[in-house]
């Protein structure tokens, strides 16, 4: 079957347009292999082992261009905190700097709703991905010449301020608008088949060929690109201390450029949908009709018929009803996210100026955080190799509710680990409860000493939100990937980033208790919500994770039947 319409998805043609016909050649060897598979009975549900299908060969693509698309958002990012807070940057106060680097996250996850729209109503993902890498590229431009040093010399603090704040817009639109559009692009590579069982050749032992857990791998390696990227933040310290700001800022624009170009060159691999017009509109108008009537299904012709609204049509079908519902139990887990996001929002604000409080040894504050970076790149091997599979063997699978409790529970212990450790800086001399704001801590050669402790007590703060990272950042858009209709992926996966937006929103507020020494009242508190908001998450969800094998095996054909 050639590119063509492959269904029908809620009274909305369905097309999807292989640019090339090898495009799904790269999970053929692994499909071919489930020809002769037959669907698990319930019994072998419950005792076979489930394993990954193959993963295609565009998705991988596509990572990379992540990967090199984040190395240039975080060896910028990862500098803007001391960027705006030191003299030889713009020279502005640290609550400056962490509300703009706040206000830069929010705006970023708000625009991934324009991205979401612009694929979905119109140019479809690639272009779209094409368009907003273009917006973004302008903004490291405007953000590299106007750190130069003679842009610097040139222009006034208050011209250099007003400059920054429009690279970060710009930044933030150009980057919001791929964020929404990448992870369900990925997602689209493989082409999604009911569960079948087959014959592990390596064991010889038959298992279950599972979906979730191929769509699960897939977003690991997506997630693991992303941080393989943000290794960025370890190189760009030590560049903008050597050579000032304006080299990592180029270094950033120039790995941008040849992002795009891998992913344009590779146009011809991907499997790409084609925008579908209204149906973002429709979506809206079926929830309208339900909150109207109260009804989870009075959106659906049939409920309508059999109320006698039928004078009334509606450019949609009961599938399409039934997915929208679907789309909302993914937006009711995205609702508890928000508090995460306050917690890494630390990471490029209060945490790196808590290092700076800290006896450095020649290691850059802004350094510390990509440790995070390096615990994810340790660790998302180990539990996506050994650990996840070790526990499928024994009978337990991991769905999605019970991965993202997980990760509230470690990064609300990295929450209170972070409170710890200002106690005991609150505690350690020169200044006490406040660091580098004090008369025994000025040296006459103009320096200014920090507190007497080590800036490796850190580590564990961030080994912690490493492993948190791994179970709440791969499993978000793969949940957002999985529980939305076909037509609907980018604008389901910007309601989940927006809840970054939301997130940044309240670390804003957070902005005049970070400082010495509320700020270590701060961390206390945001653990506590953590933990607290956690619990109740897992608690009034888990039953989505009993609903994960229906709902594969409901969609099995949603997508289509063949890919080519």
């Amino acid at each position: 079957m050639s590119a063509s319409e492959i269904g029908k998805h809620g009274g909305i043609d369905e097309h999807v347009t292989a640019v090339s016909p090898s495009s799904s050649s790269s999970s053929a060897a692994g499909i071919a292999a489930l020809d002769d598979g037959l669907p698990p009975t319930e019994e072998e549900k419950r005792t076979l082992r489930r394993v990954s299908d193959v993963v295609p060969k565009s998705a991988f693509i596509v990572a990379v261009v992540e990967l090199f698309e984040r190395f240039a958002y975080y060896g910028a990012n990862s500098l803007f905190q001391n960027y705006v807070s030191t003299a030889y940057g713009l020279g502005q106060p640290r609550t400056t700097a962490t509300a703009l680097s706040t206000l830069s996250n929010f705006f970023m996850y708000v625009t991934a709703i324009i991205g979401a729209v612009v694929a979905d109503q119109y140019l479809g993902r690639f272009r779209a991905i094409v368009l907003f890498a273009g917006i973004y590229s302008i903004g490291l431009l405007i953000l590299w010449t106007t750190a130069l040093p003679s842009t610097m010399e040139a222009v006034s603090a208050n011209g250099r301020l007003a400059a920054f704040v429009v690279a970060l817009l710009t930044i933030g639109l150009g980057t919001g608008g791929i964020k929404s559009n990448v992870a369900p692009m990925i997602g689209d590579q493989y082409a999604h088949r009911e569960m079948v069982t087959k014959i592990d050749v390596k064991t010889g032992q038959k298992v279950i060929v599972d979906p979730a857990v191929t769509y699960n791998r897939i977003y690991t390696i997506y997630y693991g690109c992303i941080e393989v990227g943000s290794l960025s933040g370890l190189a760009t310290p030590f560049m903008e201390k050597r050579y000032g700001f304006w080299a990592p800022f180029l270094l950033t624009w120039c790995v941008l450029c040849v992002a795009v170009s891998i992913f344009v060159a590779g146009r011809k691999t991907y499997v790409v949908r084609k925008p579908q017009g209204s149906v973002i509109l429709h979506a809206f108008q079926a929830l309208g009709q339900i909150i109207r009537h109260r009804n989870l299904d009075a959106a659906k012709p049939s409920w309508r018929a059999a109320h006698g609204l039928t004078s009334k049509l509606v450019p949609w079908n009961d599938q399409f009803v039934s997915d929208v519902q679907q789309t909302l139990n993914a937006c009711k887990v995205f609702a508890f996210y928000p508090v995460i996001w306050v917690c890494y929002s630390q990471l490029s604000s209060n945490l790196v100026s808590q290092a700076a409080m800290m006896q450095g040894h020649g290691v850059p504050n802004d350094f510390m955080r990509s440790l995070e970076t390096v615990s994810i790149l340790v660790f998302l091997p180990i539990i996506d190799r050994i650990v996840m599979p070790l526990l499928r063997r024994r009978g337990i699978v991991l769905r999605p509710v019970k991965r993202i409790a997980i990760g509230f529970a470690t990064i609300g212990l990295g929450m209170a680990y972070a409170a710890i450790v200002q106690h005991l800086i609150y505690s350690a001399p020169p200044c006490f409860e406040h660091p580098l704001a004090c008369a025994a801590a000025q040296q006459p050669d103009g320096t200014v000493l920090p507190n007497n402790v080590h800036i490796a007590i850190q580590t564990p703060l961030y080994v912690l939100f490493g492993i948190a990272s791994i179970f709440l950042n791969t499993t978000g858009p793969e949940f957002a990937y999985t529980h939305s209709p076909p037509q609907l992926k980018s604008f389901v996966q910007s309601l989940y980033l927006l809840t970054v937006a939301i997130g940044s929103a309240l670390a804003l507020a957070l902005v005049p208790v970070s400082v010495d020494p509320k700020v270590l009242w701060m961390y206390v508190g945001v653990a506590i919500a953590v933990f607290v908001i956690g619990t109740v998450m897992y608690t009034t969800l888990r039953h989505l994770d009993k609903e994960e094998d229906a709902l594969y095996e409901d969609k099995v054909s949603e997508e289509g039947q063949e890919r080519s």
